[in-house]
């Protein structure tokens, strides 16, 4: 791609930002928390439709994806899940292929008057969009649809077919992208615009959620001696699997993608709910966990370590020894991945092309980063052979209060994004 052509390339994005903004500030106003993504599906369905774009909207079947490798257990129907996907049909086919991927679900907003605005009623201030969802990550979602629309004000095209696809189920499960898979959808190298400043994520840990079941013995508070507190006896476990926690963060178990990163691996107790009555000695307790897993780390392994940690515990205390808790499994079961290890010409070609786009966007040499969440690019990488580029805009807060998301970031990325699109894939005359 010669200088001139990549110069028309920024000048059409920055021609298109007011465009891009208010179609972001569209998209985050639908409040798509799991189960209620149909309205933002609607309206990026729509939105592939207008660009000319074929586009495949379809109902997850579990049935499809149950047996592949990287699906997670779920809890209740998938009536409710829907991808979109929109495909772009190269007349010649003389570049690589690519996935544009991003997710259409938000995590739960919290209580509103914890906000400063209403968290679905999007607002700019200073440079920043506020919105749950804005940074994560729908600034993305608008940067792969923009990035194609400066390719196509410039009457070009890419020169191999692109997916552009809005999945579901990536704060819970991952399984949006993996029935996307399932469904077909194949590429040279997939890019997803995830929220992590403007860099490289070369390393992603893995996430693996369970549930923890305690069972007490109900009486009246005038008696708890007599009793057994079912929430009180959760927390020696808890301390137990922070023990565990700090054990997995070792030196000596470290992946060395994470040896320069203070604490690497994350328990988080998320939710906790148990007994009937608040004179009752509480009979019952549920509590839900979520912990990071390193690059490698076999989850079937993990969970073994787990359920021996929570049974040594409860052998410890007088009531759960003769009651032991119970352990189920469902949402998060991800591996980690890292895109770092990945020394195949694919990535290679793929890392080189978007570190010379970050370069003549930003002037800079492209950061990388091992990060402590996980993404989507999971399923790409590890399952089907296609490297996965996380790269995508600065946002603050994501998943707190006042979720923010740069717009000149947002507009950096899709410059970057173009350019490289347009150096993976080639260009076509429209």
């Amino acid at each position: 791609m010669d200088s001139e052509t990549a110069t028309r390339i920024l000048h059409a994005v920055d021609a298109g930002i007011d465009a891009q903004t208010g179609f972001l500030a569209e998209l985050t106003s639908h409040a798509s928390t799991r189960g209620q993504e149909q309205g933002a599906q609607d309206f990026m369905a729509a939105g592939l439709a207008e660009r000319g774009l074929a586009v495949d909207r379809w109902r997850i079947d579990l049935e499809d994806i149950r047996g592949l490798p990287g699906f997670s257990p779920v809890l209740g129907p998938y009536d409710d899940a829907v991808n979109v996907v929109g495909t772009h049909r190269s007349r010649t086919r003389r570049g690589r292929s690519l996935i544009l991927n991003g997710h259409i679900d938000v995590v739960p907003e919290g209580p509103h008057d914890m906000w400063d605005s209403p968290p679905f009623a999007p607002r700019i201030d200073d440079g920043w969009m506020y919105g749950r969802g804005a940074g994560d990550m729908k600034a993305g979602l608008a940067a792969n649809l923009f990035a194609l629309d400066a390719l196509r004000a410039c009457g070009l095209a890419p020169a191999a077919d692109v997916f552009v696809q809005s999945v579901v189920e990536e704060e819970c499960t991952g399984n949006g992208a993996l029935a996307c898979i399932a469904r077909g959808y194949k590429a040279d190298a997939a890019l997803i615009p995830e929220p992590f400043h403007e860099c490289l994520v070369t390393a992603q840990v893995g996430v693996l959620w369970f549930r923890v079941h305690l069972r007490g013995l109900p009486t009246h508070v005038a008696y708890a001696g007599s009793g057994a507190n079912a929430i009180e006896a959760a927390i020696p476990l808890i301390d137990a699997l922070h023990r565990l926690e700090a054990r997995w963060n070792q030196d000596d178990r470290r992946h060395p993608a994470y040896g320069h990163v203070p604490h690497p691996l994350n328990l988080n107790v998320g939710r906790i709910e148990g007994g009937d009555w608040t004179s009752s000695v509480p009979a019952w307790c549920v509590f839900d966990v979520r912990m990071g897993l390193f690059p490698g780390q076999d989850i079937a392994g993990a969970k073994a370590e787990i359920e021996d940690t929570i049974a040594e515990a409860a052998r410890q205390n007088a009531f759960l020894r003769n009651s032991l808790p119970e352990i189920s499994y469902h949402g998060f079961e991800a591996e980690g991945y890292a895109l770092g290890e990945d020394g195949g010409p694919a990535a290679r070609a793929a890392i080189e092309a978007l570190g010379t786009a970050h370069r003549t966007v930003t002037g800079e040499a492209l950061g990388h980063l091992s990060i402590t969440a996980t993404t989507d690019a999971r399923f790409f990488g590890l399952y089907a052979d296609t490297p996965a580029l996380v790269y995508g805009p600065e946002a603050e807060a994501i998943h707190g209060f006042n979720e923010r998301v740069s717009l000149e970031s947002m507009r950096r990325v899709t410059q970057a994004t173009a350019l490289f699109i347009a150096d993976w894939c080639g260009l076509e005359a429209i």
